[in-house]
């Protein structure tokens, strides 16, 4: 079977219940330039989502630049923790918060991102 490099709307977190949720119970850890939080879901799917401060940066064109890198960095490599996910037969929701002050490089955001996968394969195993 192919892999699929897809980012839908039903992999994307977008409910304010769920993320209300997410920053009151979930778990977090930092990876630089993110911080990181994480729950597990009642839902059997993995949903990501997104943020870039205002404090950090003024104009909306950079934040929605942050947010697109990140997008398609996970979008990309997604896959393994998807795999884990499905065999865990649980959800995982997974919201990005970009703490740096300057504009990322695509090469770093890929790195960020792939250790932060590493990191959640590791927590959803034990």
């Amino acid at each position: 079977m192919a892999k699929q490099f897809t980012l839908g709307k039903s992999e994307r977190l977008k409910s304010r219940k769920a993320i209300e949720l997410l920053f009151k119970e979930g778990k977090r850890f930092t990876i630089a330039p993110y911080r990181i939080f994480y729950t597990h879901s009642l839902e059997k799917e993995l949903r990501m989502g997104v943020a870039a401060g205002t404090k950090n940066f003024k104009k909306a064109v950079d934040r929605n630049r942050i947010k697109r890198l990140t997008r398609e960095a996970w979008r990309l490599q997604k896959n393994q923790l998807a795999e884990i996910v499905k065999l865990k037969q649980s959800g995982l929701h997974v919201f990005f918060i970009y703490t740096e002050k300057q504009l990322p490089v695509y090469e770093e955001v890929v790195e960020s991102v792939k250790k932060i996968i590493e990191k959640l394969s590791k927590q959803l195993e034990k």
